[in-house]
């Protein structure tokens, strides 16, 4: 069993070392004269050289066994990685290809036909360009993004935020919508300031308000709240949307899931980053449909340190 264990363990060398001195044990405690490394009878002498025999078969045979595995296991890690890649690739040629073929189309009529345009049809193909633009930076980001979560150079860099007022500026940057979403928040005036790394956090809403925001039908309210229970920042972001089919939840934050027959656009790497920044603040994440299948709710709880304003002026 010893030399078993060895041989899961270690290199062939130490395996086979272990393989010998178990037949020296044996040797020494169990075969007559005992405490001497003599053997007189004949009959010994064959037990311990089957033992020694068997000792050593079965150290390489262990030892060969583990090394197979680990060999399909890198084998698999390999196509794991590839199929990675893959559905990278596949994801983001589309994702990258569709913006700058906009602004590369867009940029061309303008140069083409500069003044044969009206101001109202420059101004309409110089929105186009900007909402390209700040598709393919958002995506460029993402990947950035979960480069830093894989390679773990994610470093906090917490200071004191004001929950209310970050959300606050986020829904400015997102009114209007397209679709005509409402987002809905309610500053909650009893809440200390937290310490966090504000750009995380303010990434983190913002994934789940443009995940809403892109998968729930037209005229869609997003609900955004903010909590301080038991020493912990808790905030949830809902809608009132079709919500996620049961099944599918544990798989949401996998990279580059995305729900099957929903509507293209996105990578699949929103809801991962979204986890990744959360747990870099040691925090939790938890998806669940709304009761009545009136949409689907993200609940973050994260601790932090608190601090009241009054606090810090008097520090």
């Amino acid at each position: 069993m010893i030399v078993s264990f060895v041989a899961m363990l270690f290199d062939i060398f130490p395996v086979l070392l272990t393989a010998v001195l178990s037949g020296l044990i044996l040797n020494y405690f169990f075969i007559e004269p005992l405490f001497t490394f003599h053997i007189t009878d004949t009959e010994n002498i064959l037990l311990f050289l089957m033992y020694l025999i068997i000792a050593l078969v079965s150290a390489v045979f262990t030892f060969k066994i583990r090394e197979a595995e680990n060999k399909v296991r890198e084998k698999e890690e390999k196509v794991k990685t590839l199929q990675l890649y893959d559905t990278l690739l596949n994801s983001l040629s589309h994702e990258l290809r569709t913006p700058i073929a906009t602004i590369i189309g867009s940029v061309d009529i303008l140069k083409e036909n500069k003044n044969k345009l009206s101001e109202t049809n420059q101004a309409e193909l110089l929105e186009e360009i900007d909402k390209a633009g700040i598709r393919l930076n958002g995506q460029v980001e993402n990947l950035l993004n979960m480069s830093r979560l894989e390679t773990g150079m994610l470093k906090l860099k917490e200071d004191w935020c004001d929950i209310n007022e970050l959300i606050c500026t986020l829904i400015q940057k997102n009114t209007p919508t397209k679709h005509n979403h409402t987002i809905h928040f309610t500053p909650n005036e009893q809440l200390p300031l937290f310490k966090l790394d504000t750009g995380l956090i303010e990434e983190i809403i913002q994934n789940l308000v443009t995940n809403a925001i892109q998968y729930t039908p037209e005229n869609t309210i997003i609900t955004i709240d903010v909590q301080y229970q038991s020493d912990c920042c808790v905030f949830s972001v809902s809608d009132n949307g079709n919500g996620f089919p049961e099944k599918e939840i544990p798989f949401v934050f996998n990279k580059f899931y995305r729900l099957p027959n929903t509507k293209t656009g996105g990578s699949g790497l929103g809801l991962s980053i979204v986890k990744g920044f959360v747990e870099a603040h040691n925090g939790t994440i938890v998806l669940k449909n709304n009761p009545n299948h009136s949409g689907a709710c993200f609940t973050i709880s994260i601790l932090a340190e608190t601090s009241y304003l009054n606090h810090l002026k008097n520090e």
